[in-house]
């Protein structure tokens, strides 16, 4: 759901440019073979006279002339550049960065991008504590430490003061500039330079205040250490242990403890701790010993002591055990979102694992790894989360790539192949060192090693990263950090275009007073129609028509910063329902799309008890609501005298069910047939909801309905039922895993999932999508490698009782080589996108662009109705898309694929296979021959056999083309009949067809007839002779005389010499080129429908081309 945009954004602290060094030889990792002293001690305050006062160092001062330590030890030379970037890390909400060299550290700012501090070491402390080697920023960005190569880490305190700014732009002449209206900008009052700001840039550049704190020193040497909330944890390695520093001390006076790793029973072996990375949110920490080996680790404070064992620290347990040296594991990355926990390997292959419990159970889920070897990428070094969850960036020494969260391929930088390292802008390919988000993760910083360059790569991910609602499903929006995409693949009538024109994205920009204000933007939602967006960054919102072309936001700067949107958005009818957060209220408000935004013209407000983690519409009137407390509230839109409200109807409290209702990602309900359908009576008998009591009452809705919850990467169906006490008891089943998104369609208005509602090309009747076997009722989840789906969902339903003990019914799957974002059922496809990396010789920079694709999904389901001896379905499923002009195309593909696989198969058993039930299914449809003759073209040779073991003879099939009338088919045939049947193929079947054809008018056919029989017939006798036979007054002597001579009322003109045809000469001649080339001849014309290409190509056979290609496929020879 992440693609990147356009080129990265470059900054620099220093103008310098700097020099390629040799190869670093010093390593902060338990590998590192810099020899220190080390000696068992614990954390230490320095003195105050070896205290660095962090003067200023001149350029000319290097470290590769320090002087000798106070311990007689020599600082080893970093071999590196005073300015390379060596180390960064971000604060918690991504507006702060901080970045290390050899001998400095700087502050910077993201939005806007600016250096706040920069504080340099002063040799002496560089000769003392040694060369900067790591830096760690604890989450509220307030303390900054910095790890030295001798074992020291230097801590600094920062100070921001808000109200204070350090600059801050302004136009000269505001007054000469455009004048925006407020209907599209938004705020009635300008202020300063705030409406020229860019992105995130309304606040200006901050004031900070960075003060020495203190020194710690490690005697045990630091082999990685990280920084949390409390306190520092280090991993030391002589002797082998974590130490635990607190920030300040605790009430016993101690600030240290520790534990060796030979004292914790659940450490496979006391190998030295590489690697650590802790998750706030899961509570997790991910240790990496230098045996490759992986470990989930809890801090027992957290719950406190442990009663046998009074003095442990950790609790924690083996989950990545690797086999081989190249598993083992080298970096680590926690997904809290999803549940999941990444290791990267030293061969480059990613390890995921699913956290279901912290007391053991974390199983592999699935593995990623790059299309090229690690010779070409070289090793990981860096592994990061979106933090959303949705994306997995993985950055190697040579390149980097993206995944989604289960395995689905991404952009990757391999796909420049080679690009030239002494084009400074294109370093950014090939390499990173360190990887940060920003912007909630429209926006990646990346540096690299060697280089003193910041680059930020700004990213486009689809809107249901930020509200999951069937809407983003089934309309494709994506949001970048200064627009929104919009795809019209529901509107486009023409599919081809849709695929091959990427210019009709539509891309709308952000009104700029409200994204200088609040950017990011974390919410964006489309409305059913299509016609209305709503967007909310960091507080307030806005929303726009795509009829209009406009933007409304807040005149009063003040009522938006009021609330922000804290449970997604979505959209009934032309009003916006936002559920919002105002101080210590929670609340879903409603907002007209044609009123102003101001508090006075809310059109209600409903008070919820606790915070709101999903809301989602259902059916055509319901608003489902979810809180933290584990409740889930059903609502009714009601129309009033001055306008709508809700009315809540039932609630239904899932405690002991549900454990982490923040893990819940999405909620969608599905009511019995008997309800559903009285409740599309009343609405459209335009009942309200009071009159519906005798109409599918909604406040029995709770009590009958089924609930589909996605927790993490589950598909959760709980369905109720009655107990023996006459209680309501929900059975809950998981009915997929590795689920990223699913899409009911049941959950669509009317106005949406009209589309599923086809017409029968037969009588014209509406086929009614609430019953039989239409996808009005289908279900689709992506699993991060195939799209599935269920064609009705009440198979599922019917399944899912436990004490039933049935399996779930199979599911479609539906194989994409790009990223499916939604579902056109009325076009029968899947649209999609993937990133193109652009190289161009014009220009001496690549960049990333967003490519749509589409893919057909109907002969998969039409395969696997078939399968399951469903005739009627598929035959139901055919004629909802009869209409559909590429319908050919769809069952050409699915006979394509099902003789594909069959006639690679050894051995197939009559009841096994699937080609009778496919061939006698598509006899059904007129064009059925047509069909067989294109996909017989298409195939090989040897595939041949197959095909015709469960057809009847080809000569049969020609003289029916005859009887129909369909000559081209016909002509199609007869060049099957001669290679594939020549004992049974006879010049008079083609005198035949040129008969027919000659009478018809058919000239392009009467020529390409000939032309076929000159190239099996380089003499031209059977041409002749068919000419003769059809009395197309072919003259006698025209070889001997060379003249030219016409061949009846036909246009087609024949030259001959000495005793041959001119015509079949040239022929020859493209045909013996075609042959080498392996294409055929390019002098061949073919026909209106383009057949006659296929057919006549006087036996040569070009290669084979997948079956997505409706004009020319292959012969075999």
């Amino acid at each position: 759901m992440y693609w990147p945009v356009g080129v990265p954004q470059v900054y620099a602290a220093t103008s310098q440019k700097l020099h390629e060094p040799q190869d670093r030889t010093l390593e902060n990792d338990a590998g590192s073979r810099a020899g220190i002293a080390e000696t068992v001690g614990g954390a230490a305050e320095a003195p105050p006279d070896s205290a660095p006062t962090v003067p200023c160092v001149t350029k000319e001062q290097n470290l590769s002339q320090a002087a000798n330590g106070k311990d007689g030890t020599v600082v080893p030379e970093p071999n590196g550049d005073e300015e390379e970037i060596i180390d960064a890390r971000t604060s918690r909400n991504g507006h702060m960065l901080v970045t290390i060299t050899w001998a400095s550290f700087t502050l910077w700012q993201t939005k806007p991008v600016a250096v706040l501090a920069v504080v340099k070491r002063s040799s002496q402390s560089i000769r003392t504590y040694g060369p900067n080697v790591a830096l760690l920023l604890r989450a509220d960005s307030m303390i900054i430490v910095i790890q030295t190569l001798h074992g020291y880490l230097i801590t600094y305190s920062l100070a921001t003061d808000p109200d204070a700014c350090v600059y801050q732009t302004q136009l000269l002449n505001p007054s000469h500039g455009h004048a925006r209206q407020r209907s599209i900008d938004g705020y009635g009052r300008v202020s300063g330079g705030g409406t020229y700001s860019g992105p995130g840039e309304g606040e200006g550049v901050a004031e900070v205040d960075v003060r020495f704190r203190m020194v710690i020193k490690i005697d045990a040497g630091i082999a990685k250490a990280i920084a949390l909330d409390e306190e520092l944890v280090v991993a030391t390695k002589k002797p082998v242990a974590v130490q635990c520093i607190r920030w300040t001390s605790g009430k016993s006076g101690s600030q240290t403890s520790t534990e060796l790793l030979s004292r914790m029973p659940w450490m496979l072996n006391s190998s030295i701790v590489v690697e650590m990375v802790y998750d706030r949110p899961m509570n997790l920490a991910i240790w990496i010993t230098h045996d490759g080996r992986a470990y989930a680790v809890q801090r027992i404070t957290s719950r406190g002591p442990d009663p046998v064992n009074p003095r442990r620290l950790f609790e924690g347990f083996c989950f990545h055990d690797p086999k081989t040296e190249a598993q083992n594991g080298r970096r680590t990355a926690v997904n809290a979102r999803f549940s999941v926990i990444a290791v990267g390997c030293e061969d480059g292959e990613i390890y995921v694992y699913t956290a279901k419990d912290y007391t053991g159970n974390i199983p592999l889920s699935h593995k990623v790894k790059l299309s090229v070897s690690i010779a070409t990428s070289g090793k990981l070094a860096v592994l990061s989360y979106s933090p959303d969850g949705y994306c997995l960036f993985a950055g190697f020494e040579r390149g980097w790539a993206t995944w989604s969260v289960y395995g689905k391929s991404g952009a990757s930088s391999f796909a420049a192949g080679n690009v030239p390292v002494t084009l400074e802008n294109e370093s950014w390919l090939n390499g990173v060192q360190s990887a940060l988000w920003i912007g909630g993760g429209c926006e990646l910083l990346l540096t690299r090693r060697r280089d003193n360059h910041i680059w930020i790569l700004e990213f486009a991910r689809s809107a249901l990263t930020g509200c999951f609602c069937s809407m983003n499903v089934i309309r494709t929006l994506l949001q970048t950090s200064t627009d929104l995409v919009i795809y019209p693949g529901q509107n486009v009538t023409d599919l081809p275009t849709l695929s091959a024109d990427s210019t009709l994205a539509r891309n709308v920009q952000l009104p700029a007073l409200y994204l200088a204000n609040q950017w990011p933007i974390r919410t964006a939602v489309t409305s059913a129609d299509g016609r209305y967006i709503a967007v909310a960054g960091r507080r307030g919102l806005a929303h726009y028509s795509t009829f209009s072309g406009r933007w409304k936001t807040f005149d009063d700067p003040a009522i938006e910063n009021e609330f922000a949107v804290r449970g997604g958005m979505c959209w009934y009818q032309h009003v916006l329902v936002a559920a919002v957060e105002s101080g210590t209220t929670h609340q879903v408000r409603l907002y007209s799309r044609e009123q102003i935004l101001d508090y006075s013209n809310i059109l209600h407000v409903e008070d919820v008890h606790a915070p709101i983690v999903h809301m989602a519409m259902s059916n055509e009137d319901s608003l489902l609501v979810y809180t933290y407390e584990n409740v889930l509230a059903h609502y009714l839109f009601t129309s009033t005298a001055t306008g709508l409200k809700l009315v809540q109807v039932g609630q239904i409290a899932f405690h002991g069910i549900i454990r982490a209702p923040a893990r819940v990602r999405a909620i969608s309900w599905l009511l019995p047939e008997d309800q559903r359908c009285e409740h599309l009576e009343s609405l459209n008998s335009s009942r309200t909801a009071n009159q519906r009591a005798d109409h599918g009452d909604p406040s029995q809705d709770v009590a009958v309905a089924s609930v589909l919850f996605l927790v993490d990467g589950k598909l959760v169906l709980l369905q109720p039922s009655i107990n023996e006490h006459d209680e309501l008891k929900y059975d809950m089943r998981v009915i997929a895993q590795n689920v990223e998104y699913y899409l009911l369609i049941r959950d669509q208005p009317s106005s949406a999932a009209s589309q599923a509602s086809f017409v029968n090309p037969v009588d014209g009747a509406a086929i009614n999508g609430y019953h039989g076997h239409g996808l009005r009722d289908s279900l689709w989840y992506f699993d991060g490698s195939d799209m599935h789906l269920w064609a009705d969902v009440e198979d599922v339903l019917s399944s899912a009782p436990t004490n039933l003990g049935q399996e779930f019914p199979p599911t479609t799957t539906i194989a994409t080589d790009y990223y499916p974002m939604s579902m056109m059922l009325d076009k029968g496809t899947i649209f999609g996108i993937e990133a193109d990396l652009v190289q161009r010789r014009d220009v001496n920079f690549a960049f990333f662009r967003p490519t749509s694709r589409i893919h057909l999904y109907l002969p998969a389901l039409l395969r696997h109705h078939l399968q399951q001896y469903d005739s009627p379905a598929a035959l139901h499923l055919s004629h909802s898309y009869a209409s559909l002009p590429y319908f050919p195309h769809a069952l050409e593909m699915l006979l394509h694929d099902v003789l594909d696989e069959e006639a690679d198969k050894a051995s197939v058993s009559p009841e096994a296979t699937l080609l009778p039930s496919v061939l006698s299914f598509l006899s059904s449809f007129p064009f059925y021959l047509d069909i067989v003759v294109q996909c017989t073209r298409k195939t090989e040779l040897r595939f041949w056999r197959t095909l015709f073991k469960y057809l009847p003879p080809v000569q049969e099939l020609f003289e029916e083309s005859l009887q129909k009338g369909a000559l081209k088919t016909a002509g199609g045939y007869l060049l099957v009949l001669h290679s594939f049947e020549e004992q049974s193929f006879s010049p008079k079947q083609i005198v035949k067809l040129l008969a027919r054809a000659q009478s018809e008018g058919e000239w392009e056919l009467c020529k390409e007839l000939a032309r076929f029989l000159v190239g099996i017939d380089e003499t031209g006798t059977m041409l002749r002779e068919a000419l003769a036979a059809v009395d197309m007054g072919l003259a006698r002597g025209h070889a001997d005389q060379g003249d030219e001579g016409e061949i009846g009322p036909s246009p087609l003109a024949i030259h001959s010499s000495n005793g041959s045809l001119e015509s079949g000469q040239a022929a020859r001649a493209d045909d013996h080129a075609g042959k080498g080339r392996g294409f055929r001849s390019a002098d061949v014309q073919g026909g209106e429908s383009g057949l006659a290409d296929d057919y006549f190509t006087f036996g040569v056979r070009r290669p084979v081309r997948g079956p997505r290609d409706d004009s020319d496929g292959p012969a075999a020879n």
